[in-house]
């Protein structure tokens, strides 16, 4: 049978936390490289325990980039928060890790699809701030954090901002999403535009305006949503950007 000879968009993904890394804990890892090659990509792992030069070198040789969701918080200090009871613990390893990687992104015009803590991380990359814990700091009957990941996934509907390319995607105004978070988007960063919200005013999606660099964040996990046509576009499209970004530059 003959093979594709066109060369697989390279996208990388970084490890959820230092310490899932070191005890090879996978499977929630896995589901976001699974949704990488679904979309027709080559996934890269990338090590949290890179030098910057080897970080360097990583990232020049990627087409594109996937931030994944994480048990850990962006630690408050990042943006300037005094630390909430009930915020995690932060992992400085994923943290230097994110900002490198967007800081190369963001220079070379590369794809990124933030996902759940990546949208965190993208926000307090551009100087926004966050919502430490939306139990204590927002009144809502919504449940957003899956404790423990006892019981079904909850989910809930989030209403697309019109005019926003998730909402072209999407072909609606509306959609329903899984929901695995305690932390959300306060203030967002520098030419971050919000795009969805919940029910409750809880912010589930950014899209970056500063120039016509593909950069979305979701605070839902469309890698966990294989069956779902919308999170099967939002990968798509993303890889397909990656492509033609790569085309451009050859």
């Amino acid at each position: 049978m003959p093979t594709d000879p066109s060369p697989k968009i390279r996208v990388g993904i970084p490890y959820r936390t230092r310490k899932e890394e070191l005890k090879c804990e996978r499977e929630s890892y896995d589901k976001y490289l699974i949704a990488a090659r679904a979309a027709g990509a080559q996934p890269v792992e990338i090590s949290l325990g890179l030098t910057p030069a080897q970080l360097a070198a990583k990232t020049r040789d990627l087409d594109a980039f996937i931030l994944p969701g994480s048990p850990a918080d962006v630690h408050p200090s990042l943006y300037k928060a005094i630390v909430h009871p009930n915020c995690s613990v932060s992992d400085p390893c994923r943290e230097s890790t994110d900002f490198a990687i967007l800081a190369h992104a963001f220079k070379e015009q590369k794809p990124v699809l933030a996902i759940c803590y990546g949208t965190q991380s993208l926000n307090v990359f551009l100087g926004g701030t966050l919502v430490q814990d939306i139990p204590a700091e927002i009144a809502t009957e919504i449940q957003h954090a899956w404790s423990g990941h006892a019981g079904p996934e909850p989910h809930h509907t989030i209403a697309l901002e019109s005019g926003s390319r998730l909402a072209q995607l999407a072909g609606a105004s509306e959609i329903r999403v899984n929901s695995s978070h305690h932390q959300s988007v306060l203030a967002p960063g520098k030419n971050l535009r919000i795009v969805a919200r919940a029910p409750d005013g809880v912010v589930e999606a950014v899209e970056w305006t500063g120039d016509s660099n593909w950069v979305k964040g979701v605070q839902w996990h469309p890698e966990r949503m294989v069956s779902d046509c919308f999170a099967q576009a939002l990968f798509k499209e993303f890889v397909a950007e990656a492509a033609r970004k790569a085309a451009v530059h050859s």
